[in-house]
C-alpha cells in the first residue's frame, strides 16, 4: 500500500500545472456524491453535483433521497447506489474504515475491491453487516432484507453471528437462516439502475485508464475523474476489474496493451502494423456492452482537461466540502 501512495501522490503532482476543478473534490475521507437524480437532500438541503462541487458526507450527515436516486463513492472501488425514497446516515467516512446507518428504503453497495486492512461496514436496527469481499450487496427495509448477489457478508444479529454468502438473503427483522434466491434476475428499477451506473462508469473508466497511462501513472486502486464523461470512475490497481454487472475496468498496464500495435512479423496476408488500438479499447471497455450509452448525455468537463484521482490513501486534500 506504500508504493501506491506515492504513486498516487506522484501523479498527483504531475497534473497540478493543469488542474481543473474537480481536482478540489479530492478527499481522504469516503462519502463523496459523485451523481444524483431528481430531489436528494443532504441534511435537509437540496444536493447540487457540479464539476466544481461534490458533496460529502460528514459524521452524522443523513443522505435522503424523494423522487430521485444518488451514487456516493466510499472507499476506492466502493460505489454506493441508493434507490428513490431512501436515506443513510454516515456514522465514520474514515477511507478505511466506512461506517454507515442505513435509514429507509433501498441501498446497493457495489464493492470493486477491499484490501485487508479496509472495512465497510452498515447497521440497521439491531444488526451489523461486514461486507468481507469485493461484491454487490443490496439493503432492504421493507421488508427489511440483506440481498448479497455478489460477494460474503457477516451479519450480527441479537449477538449471534453469521455469513451470507453469494446468491442468499437473510431477513434481517428476526434471528434467520439466510436461504437461496436468483441472483441472476433482472430485478426492480432500483437494481436495473444501479447497473445503468455501473456500465456509465465502466466506459468512462476507459479513456481515464488511457489518459493515465499516458501521463505516466501506473499507480493504485483509485477514483479518477473522467473529463469526456463528467464524473468520477474507477481504476482498477493493476489488470482488470469485471463487475458482477458484466461490465470491465481498465488498469492503466491494462488498457495500455489495447493501444500497443499489434505486431505480426510479416505473416503473409495480413497487415504489417496493427489493428486499431483504439477501437479494440472501446469495444472492450466493458462486457457486454457497446461504448455509446443510449439517452446518458456525456457530462462536463471538456476534452483536454486533465484527469484528477480522488481517494488515494496518504494523499493531502485539496479542499473537502
Amino acid at each position: 500500500m506504500k508504493l501506491s501512495r506515492v504513486a498516487g501522490i506522484g501523479f498527483g503532482c504531475l497534473i497540478w500545472t493543469g488542474v481543473v476543478s474537480a481536482q478540489n473534490a479530492i478527499s481522504v475521507t469516503s462519502g463523496m456524491v459523485n451523481y444524483i437524480e431528481g430531489t436528494v437532500l443532504l441534511d435537509g438541503q437540496p444536493v447540487k453535483v457540479k464539476i466544481d462541487n461534490f458533496p460529502h458526507l460528514r459524521n452524522g450527515s443523513e443522505l435522503r433521497t424523494e423522487e430521485g436516486r444518488a451514487e456516493v463513492l466510499l472507499g476506492p472501488g466502493v460505489f454506493m447506489r441508493l434507490g428513490e425514497n431512501s436515506a443513510v446516515r454516515m456514522i465514520s467516512n474514515d477511507i478505511m474504515n466506512s461506517r454507515l446507518e442505513f435509514l429507509a428504503g433501498s441501498v446497493i453497495v457495489e464493492s470493486a475491491e477491499l484490501e485487508k486492512d479496509e472495512s465497510i461496514a452498515l447497521t440497521y436496527k439491531g444488526s451489523s453487516i461486514d461486507l468481507l469481499k469485493k461484491g454487490v450487496y443490496r439493503f432492504d427495509a421493507e421488508p427489511p432484507q440483506l440481498s448479497v448477489y455478489d460477494g460474503e457478508a457477516r451479519v450480527i444479529n441479537d449477538g449471534q453471528a453469521q455469513i451470507v454468502k453469494r446468491s442468499h438473503l437473510l431477513h434481517l427483522d428476526d434471528v434467520a437462516v439466510a436461504e437461496k434466491f436468483d441472483g441472476k434476475t433482472t430485478g426492480d428499477s432500483t437494481l436495473r439502475w444501479a447497473r445503468r451506473r455501473a456500465e456509465y462508469l465502466a466506459v468512462a473508466n476507459v479513456s481515464a485508464a488511457r489518459e493515465a497511462e499516458q501521463y505516466g501513472f501506473w499507480g493504485s486502486n483509485n477514483w479518477i475523474w473522467s473529463p469526456f464523461f463528467g464524473t468520477f470512475t474507477y481504476l482498477p490497481m493493476g489488470g482488470m476489474y469485471d463487475s458482477f454487472w458484466g461490465y470491465r475496468f481498465w488498469s492503466p498496464q491494462s488498457v495500455y496493451m489495447l493501444y500497443v500495435p499489434r505486431q505480426n512479423y510479416g505473416v503473409p496476408g495480413t497487415a504489417s502494423s496493427s489493428t486499431s488500438s483504439a477501437a479494440a479499447a472501446s469495444t472492450s471497455a466493458s462486457r457486454p456492452i457497446s461504448t455509446a450509452v443510449p439517452g446518458v448525455p456525456q457530462g462536463a468537463g471538456g476534452r483536454g482537461a486533465p484527469i484528477a484521482p480522488v481517494g488515494v490513501r496518504g494523499a493531502t486534500p485539496i479542499r473537502g466540502h
